[in-house]
């Protein structure tokens, strides 16, 4: 069982000072020397970001990214690309192209080469978009590339690095009594911290539940999270659900045979008939976005949330029930549902989240209702709103080149709306 609030709050220092450490540890693995840089300002007036990634493809990372680089201020800002991991000649990939003035492949170059490759770009603040996720250079950042060096987005906790300057959050994934477990300093977003693409195509036709191989009665209780996130506290929480809703299936992303296999075993041993896991075929974006429609009510993950995959939810008119955790990688669902003015789907503890899952199943015309609210959010609320997004970013960054041109070093530092 998940624990109860007071007890996952009585644990959450403990835990969040054990991620601190062991990022620091990483960090330390291959530390290069770096190098001092002298402020300076373009000759065009605008400040020059530079984003490194391995994916800028189509990858969960790019897929929330895209339109805010699409939507920066290019009369302000200067945007450059470094790619550490190549063109896979997809759709998210040319909207980057197009996006940016201009990518510069790093993937062959060494980490000194790409270093100086950068620094010749003349790049203000360099965003790290990997961390310790992917086809990451932290060897780059190590070497210090940029006068400015920013965490965000693709690894959701501290890097633990010296080399590392801020990383961007929000207050709900990353809270003011947190600070003290992260080695940057906090750029704190006014809504949610993560991007999104508000242009993201969802496949206008969308399929039956007989095309999923759902059932066509009964309730569909769903997680598209990645296998790894499903401890066995969540899939017993799952099973109980399942054993009080009769009729009801459990629809899972279908990661590996060996996943299905002990998926479905475990199952059997809580007692619910593995026939009712439902398991998912990876899919084209577009096309897996349109499916949700065939489910009820999405059951997030702890300790690690859906991220990616909670927005995918949310985007496609899917409520998302989530229990808030106490790291960043477990607060992020309940940062996304805040930004949509949902607090009812946010359980307090494990024992709420199964009471709630079970009490929307029941109660058909109250999930329909949150389904219209979550409707009218998609459209208005600032989660995807991906212009506004940009903009608060875009201050965050102006508040720490204004810093750095004061001679002033990085401190915490709040956007407001």
């Amino acid at each position: 069982m998940w624990p109860p609030a007071s007890s996952r709050r009585s644990r959450s220092a403990g835990r969040a000072s054990r991620h601190r450490r062991r990022a620091c540890n990483a960090a330390q693995f291959g530390k290069a020397p770096a190098s001092k840089t002298t402020p300076q300002i373009a000759s065009n007036g605008k400040i020059r970001i530079g984003y490194l990634s391995g994916e800028f493809r189509e990858q969960a990372t790019s897929l929330l990214l895209v339109g805010v680089l699409e939507q920066h201020d290019k009369d302000a800002f200067e945007i450059v690309a470094f790619d550490n991991g190549g063109d896979d000649g997809g759709p998210t990939r040319r909207r980057i192209n197009e996006a940016v003035d201009r990518i510069i492949d790093i993937s062959a170059m060494g980490d000194v080469e790409a270093t100086a490759a950068i620094r010749a770009q003349g790049i203000d603040i360099l965003v790290n978009l990997n961390g310790y996720f992917g086809a990451q250079r932290n060897g780059v950042f190590a070497r210090r590339a940029a006068p400015i060096q920013v965490n965000y987005l693709g690894f959701p906790g501290t890097l633990g690095a010296g080399f590392m300057d801020y990383i961007i959050a929000d207050p709900h994934v990353l809270p003011a009594e947190h600070r003290r477990f992260y080695s940057e300093k906090v750029a704190w977003l006014p809504h949610c911290y993560q991007a999104n693409d508000d242009r993201r195509d969802i496949a206008a036709v969308s399929p039956t539940r007989q095309d999923c191989g759902l059932p066509s009665d009964g309730f569909v209780f769903c997680c598209f999270n990645n296998v790894y996130k499903i401890t066995p506290q969540a899939f017993a929480r799952w099973m109980r659900i399942l054993v009080v809703i009769d009729g009801s299936v459990l629809w899972l992303l279908d990661d590996s045979e060996a996943a299905v296999a002990n998926l479905r075993r475990e199952a059997e041993a809580r007692g619910v008939d593995s026939g009712r896991l439902i398991f998912a075929k990876r899919v084209p974006p577009a096309e897996h976005l349109a499916r949700h429609r065939c489910a009820d009510l999405f059951l997030d993950t702890l300790p690690y949330n859906a991220h990616t995959t909670a927005s995918d939810a949310l985007w496609a008119e899917l409520p998302l029930l989530t229990c808030e955790g106490t790291t960043f990688a477990g607060r992020v669902a309940a940062s996304l549902l805040r930004a949509l003015d949902l607090p009812e789907l946010i359980a307090a503890d494990g024992d709420a989240f199964e009471r709630r899952a079970i009490e929307l199943a029941r109660q058909p015309a109250q999930l329909s209702a949150l389904r219209d609210k979550l409707a009218h959010a998609r459209l208005a609320a600032p989660l995807f709103n991906t212009r506004r997004t940009a903009r608060d970013i875009e201050a965050a960054f102006r508040l720490m080149q204004a810093r750095r041109l004061a001679g002033l070093a990085p401190h915490h530092l709040a956007v407001t709306s």
